[in-house]
This record gives C-alpha cells, structure tokens and sequence, in this order.
C-alpha cells in the first residue's frame, strides 16, 4: 500500500484534492473515478523524487516536435483509432528520444487505466503543462480529437514566431561577429606588418596609425585584459539572469528599447491572446487558464506584472479593468477583451485578436531588420575605417616621396 495525493474536478467543475492509500496508481484513478472524479494529478512522493532526479538538466521537447505530435495524434483518433492505440503508433515513428521514452511510460499507464492527460503530467519536459491541461479538457468533454487541432495550430503559431524572432536577430549577431573579427584581424596581424615595414624603409607614420598600433600591441601584450573584462560581462549576465528580480529587470529594460520593445510587446500580446482563447473555448476556467498563460508569454517582467492582476480577477473584476492597469498590452486588446466580456465571446475575440498580432509580429521582425541593417553597417564602417585608413594614409605618403 502507498500514499497517492490527487488532483481533480467532480461532475460540478469544482476542484477537488486528497489522499489514498492504495496499491497503484491505476487503482487511485479507478477509486476516483467510482467517486464521481475526473482525476487531473495523481502522484506518489516516490515519482515525485524520480521525476526530479530523471528531468534534471535535460531540455524540453522542442516546438515542431509537438507539431507533430498533436497533428499525428489528432489524425489517428479522426480515424477511429483509439487512444491506447494512437499511443502505440505514435511511440513506434517517435524519433526524438526523450519523446519515444514519455510515450512508451504513457502508453504503459493508459493500458493500466490511467487517463491520459494524467499520464502525460509525470513527464513535464516532454508536454508542456498547457498541453496537458488542454488534454485533460479533451477527455472531460469528449472532444479530445478537436483539442489536438487546436493544439496543433497553436504550436505552429508559435514555431512562426519563434522562426520570425530568430532570424530578424540571427543577421545583426552575424554582421556584429564579423566586425569584430576583422576588427582584430586588422589591428593584431595587419597593422603592425605594415607599420614595421614602414618603419624600414624610414616613412614617418601619421599620428593615427602609430596610435592604433599602440592599442594593437597593448592588447597583444596584456590579452588577459580584454578576455576578463568580456568574461566578467557574461558572469555578470548570467548572475542577472539567475535571479528572479535580474530576469524582471532586464526583461523590464528590453521592453523600453525603441525597437525591439515594439517587438517584444507584440509577442507579449500574441502569446497572451492566443494562448487565453484557446484554453477559454476549450472549457478551462480562467483564472486557471490566466495562470498557465502566465508560463507561456516568455517576459519575466510581464509576467510578474500578470500575476499582480490575477488576484483582481478573482475578486471578480473580470479581465479587462486589471489587464489595463498594468500599461503592457495595446489598447486593442484591452477593448477587445471588454467587448468579450459584455457579450460572451470572449474566447472567440480573444483569438481573433491573436490573429491580427500575429500579423503584427511579423511585420515587426520584417521592419527591425529593415531598420537595424543600415545602422549596423554605419557601426562597421565607424569601427573598420579607421584602421583602414591608417593603414592607407602611410602607403600615400610613401607614393608622394617616390614621387
């Protein structure tokens, strides 16, 4: 016998939690269910401290793999498949690794009764929690099929964004790297070939290639110098990034850049929107919606500021008057989402708006790019002409002599 704490909603949607001491986890999900609840978590402290030990330092399944996954999923049930099944297909084909192995322990649990969005909660890094819950829903409401879709789309929404973010920073990482490399190239390797040979042949040189030549062979000599500062930077970063008030400074700080704020802003929004809409019109209550999309919108200072809203919500202020309160997302939203609640459609609206910042977002990433490329170039221009130059400026006074 064993302790098994559970999670789950009785036939009224209210939230219920507990214990039992029974013999397997399949039993606790069968006494449950003979008591007339939808078990939503059930776990033993044994899992618990497994599950820990087996997901530490390991990475998430990656956003296009669940693309698969739910459309896969969704298109064996469609068929008339059923769900043990549709497991059994999808772990056979499955080629990321930790995937084939969440599946192989779901398969194995659903077989011995379990349900499924339950199994599925013992393995966080392969399905994100919102899936879970949106699984869990499916079952509730016998449109599981419906929900995989949805997922689906959802995923591949945020695979967009996440391609749209990457390569509208992926170019000015690029050109910055070069600059830096011929940069150096230039000062240590270059520059000082030049200056000695200038230096035989008895040319004077000008006042800006002595003192580049100066700065090349004083970083030469005391390299140690610049490779700390750089390596005290990246501490001093991850130092920030560590901490839960760093990560809502420097989100915070993001925010306010002139143009990737705007950017950062409508990702915000996007993710917010979508994510909110979906859960809602699958039946998830909202303030347990609220707080998975909280995990989701991928700003440390955001969410913290949502999370302040969330005890108005459960005042019953609804979402709109809290969400205004916090000056993040665009007024559009806000209306819409007031609209929403006036009328009921809130998880319609909600989407809808999701579509037209999504739209946004790639304008946005499109316009950055635009915007960032000439005043990049000026930087590598500020940087390489100079040494340019001074390498230049001796070759001319040479040519006049000769001549």
């Amino acid at each position: 016998m064993a302790i098994y704490t559970y999670e789950g909603k009785d036939y009224n949607g209210r939230k219920v939690k507990g214990e039992l001491d029974v013999d397997s986890k399949s039993q606790a999900v069968s006494e449950l269910r003979k008591q007339g609840i939808f078990p939503i978590k059930v776990q033993s402290k044994e899992e618990t401290s497994k599950e820990i030990n087996l997901s530490f330092g390991r990475k998430k399944v990656k956003n296009r793999e669940l693309i698969i996954f739910c459309r896969q999923f969704a298109a064996t049930l469609d068929a008339g498949i059923s769900i043990i099944e549709s497991l059994d297909i999808l772990r056979q084909q499955t080629e990321n690794k930790m995937l084939k192995e969440a599946l192989d322990d779901v398969y194995n649990e659903v077989q011995k009764g379990l349900a499924l969005s339950v199994a599925m909660k013992s393995h966080p890094k392969a399905f994100p929690t919102m899936l879970v819950n949106m699984v869990a829903a499916g079952e509730f409401s016998g449109a599981l099929s419906d929900i995989l879709h949805r997922m689906t789309e959802h995923y591949e929404k945020e695979d967009r964004i996440s391609a749209k973010i990457k390569s509208a920073t992926i170019y000015p990482r690029i050109l910055a790297g070069v600059t830096i490399i011929v940069v150096t190239i230039l000062l240590i390797f270059v520059l000082p070939n030049f200056g000695q040979m200038f230096a035989d042949m008895g040319a004077e040189l000008p006042g800006i290639t002595q003192l580049l030549m100066n700065f090349g062979s004083t970083v030469t000599t005391y390299w140690y110098v610049p490779v700390g500062i750089c390596v005290l930077i990246y501490l001093f970063y991850r130092r920030l990034n560590s901490t839960v008030e760093g990560r809502i400074a420097w989100d915070k700080w993001k925010l306010g850049l002139p143009i990737f704020g705007q950017l950062t802003r409508k990702v915000a929004t996007s993710r917010f929107s979508r994510t909110l809409g979906a859960m809602l019109k699958s039946g998830i209550p909202i303030i347990e919606a609220m707080e998975q999309v909280i995990q989701v919108i991928g700003n440390k200072y955001v969410e913290s500021e949502l999370i302040g809203t969330l005890e108005n919500i459960k005042r019953g202020e609804g979402i709109a008057n809290p969400l205004s309160s916090i000056n993040i997302f665009p007024p559009m939203l806000i209306s819409m989402i007031r609209i929403g609640e006036e009328t009921g459609t809130i998880d319609e609206l909600l989407l809808k708006t999701s579509e037209f910042y999504d739209d946004e977002v790639e304008r946005a990433s499109t316009n950055m790019v635009q915007a960032l490329n000439p005043l990049i170039l000026l930087v590598m221009v500020a940087f390489i002409l100079p040494v340019l130059i001074a390498i230049a400026l001796p070759m001319f006074d040479m040519y006049n002599h000769m001549v």
